[in-house]
């Protein structure tokens, strides 16, 4: 395999003429100059003469954060409007990103870009600069890897197949082993758990955006929260309970039993007594159905392996995988909001919880390819979630496993 190139090699340059920019807002009503420059780039520019200028800078820079990211411009993954220009206390320029270009930053492994902008009478320039993301890896990480490598080749082959192509080789082992480090201090944090009182658990774990889960429980159609496993679930969702007293006795997370069962009914056991009620992955429609029309919060680990009997293929990470497509069957027959959540150890230790703006459901003609289009949907937001935290989500499973082949046969007479 061929080695990406480092994030740091990454350099985009573009010049704007200012007259260009002059004609598009003599000629484009303001909610088209929305589709190109966000509400505070419009009103930090001004009314005066120097508005063109300003304008024709911050779409330079657009155009040179486009260049950083070839492939994903060219199939409109990315677009100018998914970059904005603001400026700091000091008024030094940077960028923000819209979800779909922070997931391209985050899968290149690009920290931040960082900006240089000029213009004289005539024309606007910009430099974009890519800063390259280097994950830390604790001793941990690194001493599993080397002498208790398990599932490592499996480890290494799944990052592969997401960073491969975006990723220098060293940085994508340097995920594995951090990926290790996570798992070792998530077996620390299963045994301790039981030691904390409520008011310790909850100390370690907040929760950002909760307004998003409470607006949309609100609603009283019922929630789906579509998740999977990342971080350190079992502390932040703890939490999650006691940022939601509305809400208790209306969790509910749908999972497959562990194995050994020992340790499946001390983690049933923990789930019940945090709040959560549990239903089995498999049998449950009409149970989750009716819990989702009694106004119920629904939870579901979406990113596991889904065979030909519960899946349909899709992609995930630009690769075809078997994705259950039971969740878009519920949220097409219950009209339940789904939204995303994800959880994270932060660099203090303590673990968060976000849930995500609802996403906007596809609908189709066809009943088929809406359920394919939604679950390539979840998909999307999964990844999104996945890249923010890549050390922090189950590599070591078989994600993108085959599907047997049919077998062929004539059909015997009677």
């Amino acid at each position: 395999m061929l080695e990406a190139p480092a994030s740091s090699a990454r350099c985009g340059i573009d010049t704007v003429e200012i007259a260009r920019i002059e004609r598009l807002l003599r000629e484009t009503p303001p909610e088209d100059l929305l589709k190109l420059f966000s509400a505070d780039e419009l009103r930090e520019s001004g009314d005066g003469p120097g508005r063109a200028a300003s304008l024709a800078a911050r779409f330079a820079a657009k155009e040179a954060c486009l260049k950083l990211f070839p492939r994903e411009t060219a199939l409109n993954i990315v677009t100018a409007a998914d970059f904005a220009v603001a400026r700091d206390a000091y008024g030094a320029p940077h960028v923000t990103c819209s979800p779909a270009a922070e997931a391209v930053l985050n899968r290149h492994r690009v920290k931040s870009i960082a900006l240089s902008l000029s213009h004289d009478r005539t024309s606007a320039s910009a430099v974009a600069l890519a800063d390259p993301a280097r994950i830390e890896v604790p001793l941990a990480g690194k001493i599993i890897f080397h002498l208790l490598p398990i599932r490592r080749r499996v480890v290494l082959e799944n990052l592969r197949r997401v960073f491969g192509e975006t990723a220098p080789e060293d940085e994508i082992r340097r995920i594995a082993q951090a990926h290790y480090a996570h798992l070792w201090r998530l077996v620390g944090e299963f045994i301790a758990f039981s030691w904390l009182s409520p008011a310790e658990r909850a100390a370690r774990a907040r929760v950002e955006n909760p307004d998003t889960i409470i607006a949309a429980h609100a609603r009283g159609k019922g929630v789906i929260v579509v998740t999977g496993h990342f971080g350190n679930f079992e502390v932040s969702t703890a939490a999650a309970i006691a940022s939601f007293p509305q809400a208790q006795g209306k969790f509910y997370f749908v999972r497959r039993p562990f194995k050994p069962r020992w340790l499946d009914a001390v983690i049933v056991r923990r789930f019940r007594r945090a709040g959560f009620g549990v239903l089995p992955k498999s049998g449950s429609l009409d149970a989750i159905l009716e819990r989702l029309a009694a106004g119920d919060i629904v939870v579901f680990p979406f990113d596991q392996h889904a065979g030909p009997k519960d899946g349909v293929r899709v992609e995930f990470f630009d690769h075809s995988a078997g994705t259950f497509r039971s969740v878009a069957l519920i949220a097409q027959a219950s009209g339940a909001t789904v939204l995303p959540g994800a959880s994270w150890r932060g660099p203090d230790g303590k673990h968060v919880l976000r849930f995500e703006e609802p996403l906007e459901l596809v609908e189709r003609d066809d009943v088929g390819e809406e359920i394919r289009a939604n679950t390539r949907l979840f998909n999307a937001a999964l990844e999104r979630m996945i890249l923010r935290h890549p050390e922090q989500w189950w590599w070591v499973h078989r994600r993108w496993k085959e599907w047997p082949a049919k077998k062929s046969g004539t059909a015997r007479r009677s």
